[in-house]
């Protein structure tokens, strides 16, 4: 034999590895550790020669400056605070505004003198710092010399001296140690490290150079300054409201907003970029794929947690998520939306939450959501797969797009919510408005997932015996039906549609969506012909628990008889449209005289639904028919959203700053079964941390009161909100306007 028809002897497999798996570093790959905690920190000594070490200890510094005491100027009602628009977060330390000058007073052992003492203030973040790097900046008080932030001094009185800083406009932000430091012939002298020297350094909307720089005061105070907002939900035709205290000035929350960005391990020298910020944000606010803030739950069952219907605000599942380091339990669309838009309001980046009625989940961007149809007219619920949902909220936030053409910056799109993974996590973001409206929607962050969820198309298709599918109605003007988001300065709602795209069957809008089929979307083109009979379904307005009655009108257009097989369906579905059983089902057929109208009347009983309930109740109805004599298919689709019963929220008292006061909460349960497992919360930023009470068990017909003392901290007039929730019966609410005066 050969050596050439040899064969190698297998060598024995290795042994498997036995105890834990080693630490990945960056070992090989950078000279040092990626800081990416803002809070790991390096100690910085005392003392630090110049050169080796003086073999006998500290030398004597008699003749050089030392350092008495240090004023950073915190106090709510100092200037510092006052002029950063920071003086209503409840922290003990400064919070400043990057690209505007703050004001530091330190006290020497002797009167300064310029020409001959050498002072720095130096600004420390992260565990890591480096100049090169921004993480290291030492700010000096002359115009001879000066780093990236601007120092001056200006006010030099006796020992005190008084100096200005300017942190440069695209500075990291973050929490900042600071130290005085004093150059002698031997070295540095600087102040020990303290934490009352600690400052926290903010995204500036008020600074034309900072890159969210918002030049509209009133947007501006809305979008940064305002803690209680309004959460547009329901449906298109029956609108409701919801109040949520995003909390951005409570205690401890922009402590635990910085810990989201440690805790995704988002390099420090990225902290000073929105757009990098609110992109890994997004991706943080959910737990998917890194134990982000919140786990999203649809499916009615909170057992280990809080239903999504339940929070009344930020701040409990902020503080909650930093303390136990584990995701909050549990979340849907308009909870991602709302604690999102507490981070971003907190570290200063203008934000606001926005609903999108009917709002398409295109998971395959062909601008299309497929209804399909038996031959007969009926839907087909197995081939049927996609969903839109009644409503959907995500957050604008305001910021420069220098990474896209001139145009597109302005508010941009970022969404929480868990729906499609973008880079390879559950992210959105950040797309900008303005390229969605225009159709570019090449450019990043996922413009075309948005644009899709205002600009898709319901396409109905008739499935033959054959198996093939044609489409015989498409609906291009459902999706996307209305945009809205709270009015600046007020408590009433804003439509925003135009923002997102041009009006229906306009020149601008045919030119918008052919561009984005140039990009790669491919919607419907055909037009199946009218049919000459026409559906509609007026809007009701139905309490959860009643009777109600279901007008179906059909109409016929032409000089002929008709006759239309109909289908008419009742769902209970999610508000994501997902439908979740059949309560009610009609085959009637309809004669139709020429040019007439002919009502078909459907009696819906509370017995039918009442056991099908999920929460924010919606019943979906769809008709759809087929016209015997011109074999053209008619639908339509109508959502009721049942309305729940209110808390009566009440307040009383005085109204003045620590004077106490009391809130009551009443309710009554309007059913003649019981409400089991119900838990009430109530709270009011500024007034009332919050509050919650579990009651086993509230009888059928029978009351309850609730009430609470409370202290209110903050001149001014804001609003308390109350929530109640059970299985049984959720998302009911009850709110109060207080004013408190000094």
């Amino acid at each position: 034999m050969s050596d050439q028809d040899a064969s190698p002897t297998p060598s024995p497999a290795p042994p498997p590895p036995t105890g834990p798996p080693p630490k990945v570093t960056n070992r090989g790959r950078s000279a040092g550790p990626i800081a990416s905690s803002n809070s790991d920190s390096t100690d910085i000594p005392d003392f630090e020669y110049y050169g080796a070490p003086h073999p006998r200890g500290v030398p004597p510094l008699t003749e050089f400056l030392d350092i008495s005491s240090v004023d950073m100027m915190r106090r709510p009602d100092e200037s510092n605070k006052l002029e950063h628009h920071t003086m209503f977060y409840n922290s003990d330390n400064l919070i400043v505004r990057r690209a505007q000058e703050f004001q530091v007073k330190i006290t020497f052992d002797r009167p300064y003198d310029s020409a001959r003492d050498k002072i720095a203030l130096e600004f420390i973040i992260g565990s890591s710092p480096q100049y090169s790097k921004g993480t290291y900046i030492p700010v000096f008080p002359t115009q001879e010399r000066q780093s990236s932030w601007a120092g001056r001094i200006t006010h030099n009185s006796g020992n005190e001296v008084t100096m200005g800083i300017t942190p440069a406009a695209n500075c990291i932000v973050g929490k900042y140690h600071m130290y005085v430091a004093v150059a002698t012939t031997y070295g540095i002298r600087r102040t020990r490290k303290e934490k009352s020297r600690d400052l926290y350094i903010l995204f500036n909307p008020w600074a034309p150079d900072d890159a969210v720089f918002l030049d509209d005061e009133r947007e501006r105070e809305e979008c940064v300054m305002t803690e209680m907002g309004i959460i547009y939900h329901g449906s298109y035709d029956d609108i409701a409201e919801r109040d949520w205290n995003y909390g951005q000035f409570n205690y401890g929350v922009l402590d635990a907003c910085l810990y989201i960005m440690d805790r995704s391990e988002m390099p420090i020298t990225n902290r000073g970029d929105p757009i990098k910020v609110t992109r890994k944000a997004s991706a943080m606010m959910n737990s998917r794929d890194d134990d982000g803030v919140l786990v999203g739950n649809w499916s009615g069952d909170y057992t280990y947690g809080v239903a999504p219907t339940s929070w009344t605000g930020s701040t409990d599942i902020l503080l909650t998520y930093a303390s136990s380091k584990m995701p909050v339990c549990y979340a849907q669309c308009w909870v991602y939306a709302a604690v999102f838009n507490t981070f971003l309001r907190c570290l200063g980046i203008p934000s606001r939450v926005v609903t999108n009625y009917f709002s398409a989940h295109d998971n395959d961007g062909n601008l299309k959501t497929d209804i399909i149809l038996e031959e007969g007219g009926r839907i087909d619920r197995k081939l049927t797969k996609d969903s839109i949902w009644n409503y959907h909220c995500w957050n604008e936030c305001y910021m420069t797009r220098p990474d896209l053409p001139a145009g597109f910056g302005g508010w941009q799109v970022v969404d929480a919510t868990p729906q499609e993974t973008s880079d390879g996590m559950y992210r959105c973001g950040p797309a900008s408005v303005q390229a969605i409206k225009h159709g570019q929607i090449c450019f990043p962050f996922d413009a075309t997932f948005v644009f899709a969820e205002v600009n898709s198309d319901v396409v109905f298709y008739s499935r033959r015996k054959d198996g093939t599918l044609e489409p015989v109605k498409v609906n291009r003007t459902h999706v996307g039906r209305m945009v809205l988001t709270k009015t600046p300065g007020d408590l009433t709602r804003r439509e925003i549609t135009d923002q997102y795209k041009f009006s229906e069957g306009s020149t601008e809008e045919r030119t918008v969506l052919e561009k984005a089929d140039e990009y790669g979307c491919n919607r419907e083109k055909s037009n199946p012909p009218l049919a000459d009979v026409d559906l509609v379904v007026p809007t009701l307005e139905v309490n959860v628990g009643d009777d109600f009655e279901l007008s179906v009108e059909f109409i016929n257009r032409s000089n002929q008889q008709r006759t239309v097989d109909t289908y008419i369906s009742g769902n209970m579905v999610y508000y994501t449209g997902v439908t979740r059983s059949e309560f009610l089902f009609r085959d009637p057929t309809v004669e139709i005289d020429p040019n007439q109208t002919v009502k078909e009347l459907v009696a819906v009983k509370s017995s039918s639904y009442m056991r099908h309930l999920v929460e924010q109740a919606n019943l979906h109805f769809i008709v759809t028919g087929k016209v015997k004599e011109t074999g053209q298919i008619i639908s339509t689709m109508k959502i009721i959203t049942l309305h729940n019963p209110k808390i009566l929220l009440e307040v009383s008292g005085v109204g003045r700053v620590n004077e106490e006061m009391m809130a009551s909460v009443q309710f009554t349960n309007p059913f003649t079964f019981s409400l089991e497992g119900v838990y009430i919360r109530m709270e009011g930023p500024g007034i009332m941390a919050p509050k919650s009470k579990y009651y086993r068990m509230i009888p059928g017909g029978s009351s309850l009161t609730w009430t609470e003392f409370f202290t209110p901290q903050r001149v001014g007039t804001t609003r308390m909100i109350a929530t109640l929730d059970c299985p049984d019966l959720r998302q009911v609410y009850g709110q109060a306007t207080v004013t408190i005066k000094p």
